[in-house]
């Protein structure tokens, strides 16, 4: 694993067990690592072996055991102190991490000393920092990695887009819009590009409200519409981009992000680059004789600092 990657992180976990019982933000988080906005919450997840987040809420989690055990604060008092928005907040998390309520713990912890030891007294260890990544000695696998992730440069490209916002299991419907608005401008997969481009980290924003926007590639010279407002129209960024060359069932794509990010990404000499992620689609899933997506997924990168 890219030791400045760990130590990247490593500064926001400090920042982290230091602040939060402070509101914290995943933007003010990635900032602090100078890792992409974009793609800080694969990153972190890849090197910690939880989100962001996950790692904030237990963190608060820690806090709050601490100051029912050993404290005379009221339970009102400790959601406030361990960075909880309600004593509702902290139950419910409580419950889920526990099986049982605070105020529980705060009599099980004072009268039983074998409670479970994730709830005594003694501080939790910092979060080791998880290796995902086992080829680095390996030269079987680092060349399969070089056979499967290919560099390429691209130039910039105008496209007409559909946009779609919810689930992106559901993006098929802004795909059957753009599909046929392009075949009425005499536009087809011979001669353009399909290219999809998921917005939004659903670690971020509420799935229900994820952007996706389904693109065609636009020739020179095409006359754009004004007047058709189901279809937008805007430039990609070009540059350098990492493919990652997949086929397998769509709701299965989710592990292509994950396995760039987690896997290729920390020891390629590249970090993520500060452009959203696209994915060219080369086939159509329904036309596929096993229902399966062909996809490559460009990754915008740049050498790291």
């Amino acid at each position: 694993m890219n030791e400045e990657y760990r130590e990247r992180i490593r500064k926001v976990i400090a920042y982290i067990e230091q602040n939060s019982s402070q509101p914290l933000r995943l933007d003010q988080l990635a900032e602090i690592s100078h890792f992409s906005k974009y793609h800080f919450t694969r990153i972190f997840t890849a090197i910690a072996g939880m989100t962001p987040m996950a790692f904030v809420t237990r963190k608060r989690i820690e806090r709050a055991r601490v100051l029912l055990t050993e404290t005379d604060l009221a339970i009102l008092e400790i959601a406030g102190e361990s960075g909880f928005e309600s004593v509702s907040a902290l139950n419910v998390h409580f419950k889920r991490h526990f099986g049982c309520t605070p105020s529980r713990i705060r009599t099980n912890g004072r009268k039983h000393s074998n409670f479970p030891s994730v709830l005594s007294n003694k501080q939790a260890e910092p979060v080791p920092l998880a290796d995902y990544n086992r080829t680095e000695g390996n030269p079987l696998l680092r060349r399969a990695w070089d056979s499967m992730v290919e560099l390429r440069e691209i130039t910039e490209v105008e496209v007409a887009y559909v946009r779609h916002i919810g689930s992106y299991l559901d993006t098929h419907n802004a795909w059957d819009k753009l599909s046929h608005w392009s075949a009425q401008q005499g536009l087809h997969p011979a001669n353009q590009q399909f290219i999809g481009i998921s917005l939004d980290d659903t670690e971020y924003v509420d799935e229900s409200v994820c952007r996706y926007d389904a693109c065609i590639t636009l020739p020179d010279g095409f006359k754009r519409d004004a007047q058709r407002k189901e279809v937008e129209y805007k430039t990609l960024s070009g540059g350098l981009y990492a493919v990652y060359s997949y086929y397998d069932t769509v709701d299965r794509f989710v592990l292509a992000y994950d396995t760039m990010f987690s896997v290729w990404l920390p020891r390629s000499g590249y970090e993520a680059d500060d452009r959203p992620c696209l994915e060219f689609c080369l086939n159509d899933p329904a036309q596929d004789p096993q229902g399966k997506c062909m996809v490559g997924l460009y990754v915008p990168i740049r050498p790291s600092a």
